[in-house]
């Protein structure tokens, strides 16, 4: 099933969640992926409007969504957010990035143990340069070559969800052989 879904948006994401439930009746992994960048730029050259863009989308959007699929969500389900290497390390010039990604690995710690006694498993996903199309606003000339296929990434994740239900990785730091870039 595609559904468009801008996860800034409220009424965007109860039409998602609605769609769902009509169609699958409950969610067993949801995966928060939505996320974006800015072009470099120190604190004193962002912009509002790019600084509130980043983090709407980046933070308040994993906000949004989880809590309106919990309700959808029984005991064994997980979720997945993919915060980036930058949750845990910053980078000059991506401030509003690294301050979303810092704010939403607070809030996948805080979902985690709020939801253990539901049983449902929260994964902090941190690949580092992975080949996506977000380098295009990062780093237009980064090296590619050395970065991590997402698909490397995708075969780590589908690892940590096939564990047994009685255990559960915290948090997946995965990073190109060669470091970080």
């Amino acid at each position: 099933m595609a559904h468009s879904c801008d996860v800034r948006d409220p009424e965007s994401i109860s039409n998602l969640i609605s769609a769902v439930k009509q169609r699958f009746r409950q969610i067993d992994i949801l995966f928060n992926n939505a996320g974006i960048a800015h072009p470099s730029a120190n604190v004193d050259q962002l912009g509002i409007d790019v600084w509130k863009e980043v983090v709407d989308t980046n933070l308040t959007g994993t906000f949004l969504v989880t809590r309106a699929a919990l309700p959808l969500m029984p005991s064994g389900a997980a979720i997945v957010n993919n915060l980036s290497i930058a949750a845990k390390r910053v980078f000059p010039g991506s401030s509003a990035y690294n301050a979303s990604k810092h704010g939403a690995l607070g809030l996948t710690n805080t979902l985690r143990e709020e939801l253990r006694p539901r049983r449902i498993r929260v994964i902090a996903l941190l690949p580092g340069a992975t080949s996506t199309d977000i380098w295009k606003t990062l780093w237009p000339d980064a090296p590619r070559k050395k970065m991590m296929s997402a698909e490397t990434v995708a075969q780590a994740v589908v690892k940590c969800l096939l564990l047994p239900q009685d255990s559960t990785v915290e948090e997946l730091v995965i990073l190109p052989t060669v470091g970080t870039l």
